[in-house]
């Protein structure tokens, strides 16, 4: 079972998923995978696994190549058998007619419910607090994800990567992507081959801290001077707050203030 999990795994196929394509619940899956020996499975839950991995028994897990052809093939068999009845689900359903699936396209729709059925997945032990830790700078990504292209650009890579998207394809702008990914396969070579200098990382590593730390004082340094001029605006104009009566008023003596300051 374990060569089952890894190969599941490296497909991207999760247990929700899994459930989902064998018309089964979740937790059923989850006490399916605890058997040692898939020949246990109900006969027709087999035979559907079996379908799916293209494979005729459970011994030829172990002649499995998940590389990317074998995983369009995989991929292709899915679309072919289950994307007309991916919202027959009931839960599936409810959810893509909830106000905030509202406006979103069919296909936007499948993509982000399926978001959130692997995340639910991850995050069902309250205790795991790595996973968590996980989604939470997953979700101060997609936060951060248009301040500049090469997040994206990280995105593209990784699908890229693990097999889900051809090493060819160039959805944004392809020549800096091709540089960017080009330059980012030959750090991570670096790194798994351990043939870098400790002192120099180290030294990089100092100089990305102290950036950071740069740009937290930066625009700490532009709410403070911005509180001020706010402050130095309502006492010039006679006002405690901003309102919407008087806003307008206050924006442009704000304006004022920081011309004053920058011929002063």
């Amino acid at each position: 079972m374990d060569r089952l999990n890894e190969i599941l795994r490296q497909l991207g196929i999760s247990k929700v998923k899994l459930a989902k394509l064998l018309g089964v619940s979740r937790q059923m899956i989850y006490n399916y995978l605890e058997l040692e020996d898939i020949n246990k499975w109900p006969k027709d839950k087999k035979v559907m696994l079996l379908n799916l991995l293209g494979i005729k028994s459970p011994e030829e897990l172990n002649d499995i190549k998940v590389d990317t052809d074998y995983i369009m093939r995989v991929e292709a068999r899915i679309d072919n058998l289950f994307s007309d009845n991916i919202q027959e689900d009931t839960e599936a359903k409810n959810l893509t007619k909830s106000a905030m699936f509202d406006g979103l396209a069919k296909k936007q729709k499948e993509v982000m419910y399926n978001i959130i059925e692997v995340m639910r997945e991850k995050l069902d032990d309250e205790h795991d607090e790595e996973t968590y830790q996980i989604f939470l700078y997953l979700y101060h990504y997609i936060q951060s994800i248009n301040t500049n292209p090469e997040l994206k650009y990280i995105l593209a890579y990784t699908s890229k990567a693990v097999g889900f998207t051809q090493p060819d394809k160039f959805v944004f702008d392809r020549e800096n992507q091709f540089d960017f990914e080009s330059i980012l396969f030959s750090a991570i070579t670096l790194y798994k081959s351990g043939g870098y200098s400790k002192k120099r990382i180290s030294e990089a590593h100092h100089k990305f801290v102290e950036q950071i730390e740069y740009r937290k004082e930066e625009a700490l340094s532009r709410t403070v001077e911005l509180t001020s001029a706010k402050e130095q605006a309502l006492k010039e104009l006679g006002y405690n707050e901003i309102t919407e009566e008087n806003a307008a008023e206050v924006f442009n003596k704000i304006g004022e203030i920081h011309a004053r300051k920058v011929t002063d």
